[in-house]
């Protein structure tokens, strides 16, 4: 029996007059004609030569063919390369000559251009995708009539290579299978309670796995209703609000929503779920979030690598600053970084996952995907944690942001809530700097309320009775903003970077 994610997902739209996407300008697509179109573009796929296990790379603008183009793909046995839209042609030439696609698409502005990176990469075909139903390989789609057979796929097979941030060193490319996606996709449609009478609100880019395969999958399996809106613009979520049941978001979406006058527990009386993910969610913005809605949101935890990890729980107790309990079938343990000895509850240590949502490995770096697995078989994540009594998963944070100040271990996160906590402080960043006494000193970086007089003095001040001396910042910067990647998360390399030598001499 094939395990071809698309068979599924075809299979669970029960109700094929019902409406899968509605966009802003009115367009509404069936699941009858959504499977339609992804069975023309197969063969579209199909007559310009990718044969199946060939990469279909995409840098395209949101719109409702990027998910067609998902759902091709996969019937077409193909794996789905999405590029961030952000992406120069020379970081490009890097994506396109590691994963080597048999198709690239690319916007229609930048055919000319892509065509010829492709040509100087010896790469195939290159046609443009616009979000307005223009380009030319839709013209080719156009001209196609007969849908071909659905590539049968092994539970092992690609689904998809997305790559990672690369915010430190080369980017790599995760090996995402058939079973990933749809093992991911069905856990979490239980979970969360989806069924057919949902209606998601998705302001999620698609060239990221939250917005790709966790919002779009769950929709899709669900047989649920996508407000795909191009991008996230408060005031229409909030215009959508009184249609929709759900919410799949990042910090900055609540964030952004707190501000907006709108928010009211009337207005969001007819959501049923808010999700947040991709970045950590501060425990003031959980709290405001309920004070003003009523509603608690569901935070929970995951990577391009593994999927959907942990989540908090639909019934029960999101409680905030944690990501909730492993997902069905998902084991996690927390590790010694270096040896791997497992931890006791509440031991600070790396935490590791296991099961079939963690993906097959690094594309072309053998080496790197061995260095990432234990020899039991669980993925070492980079992911610093702990479960406490409750069996609740605290994230705090990364191995290669733990700070080591005179020989002791300071972890970011301990250090942010208690800044995060003061009067005047919107949000921090706590990094270590090279110093020539203590191999590292704490630094912390503030954003601090629009005229709000909190200085550097008051914060150390502040935190001398709450913090043992060696995780006190000895340093404190401000800045107007955090510098963040596309999904939310501060990039603290960036700002090693930028004060890297606050503390020499």
């Amino acid at each position: 029996m094939s395990a071809n994610i698309h068979d599924l997902l075809r299979a669970r739209a029960t109700n094929p007059d019902k409406t899968a996407i509605e966009t802003p300008d009115g367009q509404r697509i069936t699941y009858r004609e959504l499977y339609a179109r992804a069975g023309r573009m197969a063969r579209a796929l199909v007559d310009l030569g990718v044969e199946p296990g060939d990469r279909v790379a995409a840098q395209i603008d949101k719109s409702p063919d990027a998910i067609v183009l998902a759902l091709a793909c996969f019937r077409a046995g193909a794996a789905l390369l999405p590029l961030n839209t952000a992406y120069t042609l020379t970081e490009l030439e890097y994506f396109l000559g590691d994963a080597e696609p048999a198709l690239t698409l690319c916007r229609p502005g930048q055919l000319e251009a892509v065509r010829a990176l492709s040509e100087r990469l010896g790469l195939r075909a290159v046609e443009s995708l616009g979000d307005r139903g223009d380009g030319t390989f839709l013209a080719r789609v156009a001209q196609t009539s007969e849908e071909p057979p659905t590539v049968p796929r092994a539970r092992d097979d690609l689904a998809a290579i997305l790559y990672t941030s690369g915010t430190t060193g080369r980017s790599k490319g995760a090996m995402l299978t058939h079973e990933n996606l749809s093992s991911n996709a069905e856990a979490l449609v239980s979970l969360w309670r989806f069924t057919a009478d949902d209606v998601l609100i998705h302001a999620l880019p698609v060239y990221h796995t939250h917005g790709l395969f966790v919002a779009t999958n769950v929709a899709l399996l669900a047989g649920a209703t996508m407000i795909f809106q191009p991008k996230f613009d408060a005031d229409a979520v909030m215009a959508a609000m009184p249609r929709a049941t759900a919410l799949m978001g990042v910090p900055t979406f609540y964030t952004r929503l707190l501000e907006h006058p709108g928010l009211t527990r009337a207005a969001t009386q007819h959501m049923r779920l808010f999700v947040s993910g991709s970045a950590p969610l501060l425990a003031e913005t959980h709290e405001l979030w309920r004070e003003r809605t009523s509603h608690a949101i569901l935070e929970r935890y995951g990577m391009t690598e593994t999927n959907m990890i942990t989540s908090n729980p639909y019934e029960g107790d999101r409680i905030a600053g944690t990501v909730g309990f492993p997902l069905p079938g998902v084991s996690l343990r927390v590790a010694e970084p270096e040896g791997g000895r497992v931890l006791a509850q509440g031991e600070v240590g790396v935490i590791e996952v296991k099961g079939p949502n963690v993906f097959k490995g690094y594309w072309r770096m053998p080496e790197k995907t061995a260095a990432e697995f234990r020899p039991d078989g669980f993925f070492i994540t980079g992911d610093l944690g702990m479960v406490d009594a409750r069996g609740y998963v605290h994230i705090v944070g990364r191995a290669k942001d733990l700070i080591i100040s005179g020989g002791f271990n300071v972890y970011p996160k301990e250090v942010e809530s208690e800044i995060d906590a003061m009067e005047g402080v919107v949000e921090s960043a706590v990094v270590g700097l090279a110093h020539p006494d203590f191999g590292e000193g704490v630094a912390a970086v503030v954003v601090r309320v629009p005229g709000a007089s909190i200085d550097e003095f008051a914060i150390r001040e502040a935190l001398e009775g709450r913090l043992a001396k060696f995780k006190q910042p000895k340093r404190v910067f401000f800045v107007e903003a955090l510098p963040r990647n596309a999904m939310g998360k501060v990039q603290k390399a960036a700002l090693r970077e930028a004060y890297k030598g606050a503390f020499q001499p």
